[in-house]
């Protein structure tokens, strides 16, 4: 089924814009919910073909107004990160308004993009989402569950403590030489597109979301090849990441324990065939992109 109305939230965002072009490219209806129409993304958005409708998370009528008549819901995670690291209240306060607001709606089906799992550990930020998560669950609605891992667009961050490079330096708190999962943003809204498409095989599912798991070492040096330009990678020191808050610091222990996201890559390339690996992202552009940062 390719016919009728989807509401994106976090459409002027990464996941939420990626759906949004593969939705439209399917022929659904996209409705996009953003806080100001009149913004470059939000017009982006509506030259493309969706409708957009203007709301907020915290204003439980205007999610009423925006899910009324859709068939379904790709919700991105309404994060809430400040200085002290996760608000998951917050998060899941907003997280659960939204869903309310299509169960009340009469949505069909309820795509929700999650966060990745480390099998047997807790990351931080995850918290929220799996709340987010059950309460779709329990909602009566289909429901299909995206965990993505890292993106590979994270290469393009600037000015980042963690992630992005900086002077021909790429710094996470990976292990240089432990597997890192990675996926294509754009894969992720590829991913949406399908969970509408074909729910028989795709409702009730909880899909951990991975493209490629080069180790950073092995990505930097992808990426020197592909640009030109020396990249090189560096763990930060355990005592830089216990400065950046005890969810940071707590996830690097995870990581020099030896922790890794455990995407099943090879059924995802089943499901989706055009999964791009990190060298097809290089390829089709990500090179460019990181070739261009100042």
């Amino acid at each position: 089924m390719t016919d009728g109305t989807i509401l994106v939230t976090g459409a002027t965002g990464k996941q939420g814009g990626a759906a949004a072009r593969h939705l439209l490219h399917h022929g659904w209806t996209v409705r996009a919910l953003v806080r100001d129409p009149g913004a470059p993304a939000a017009q982006a958005l509506a030259a493309a073909g969706a409708e957009l409708a203007t709301g907020d998370f915290e204003d439980p009528d205007s999610l009423a107004a925006a899910v009324k008549g859709a068939h379904g819901v790709f919700g991105v995670p309404p994060a809430a990160y400040g200085p002290n690291g996760w608000d998951t209240d917050l998060e899941y306060a907003r997280g659960a308004a939204l869903v309310d607001a299509a169960v009340q709606a009469g949505v069909a089906h309820f795509v929700f993009t999650s966060i990745a799992t480390l099998p047997g550990k807790q990351l931080m930020g995850s918290d929220g989402k799996r709340r987010i998560e059950n309460r779709i669950e329990a909602s009566g609605m289909a429901w299909t569950h995206l965990r993505p891992v890292r993106f590979m667009e994270n290469y393009l961050l600037r000015d980042s403590p963690i992630d992005g490079i900086n002077n021909g330096l790429h710094r996470h708190l990976f292990r240089p030489d432990h597997r890192m999962q990675v996926i294509a943003v754009d894969d992720i809204g590829a991913f949406a597109a399908l969970a509408f498409a074909d729910p028989d095989r795709l409702a009730g599912q909880t899909l951990e979301l991975a493209g490629d798991e080069p180790t950073p070492q092995a990505a930097a040096a992808a990426i020197s090849a592909a640009t030109g330009a020396t990249v090189a990678y560096e763990q930060i020191p355990q005592e830089e990441a216990a400065g950046l808050g005890p969810q940071v610091a707590a996830t690097w222990e995870l990581m020099a324990e030896g922790a890794s996201w455990d995407a099943d890559i090879a059924h995802l390339r089943q499901l989706l065939p055009g999964l791009r690996s990190f060298d097809m992202w290089l390829k089709e552009g990500g090179a460019d992109l990181i070739a261009a940062l100042p």
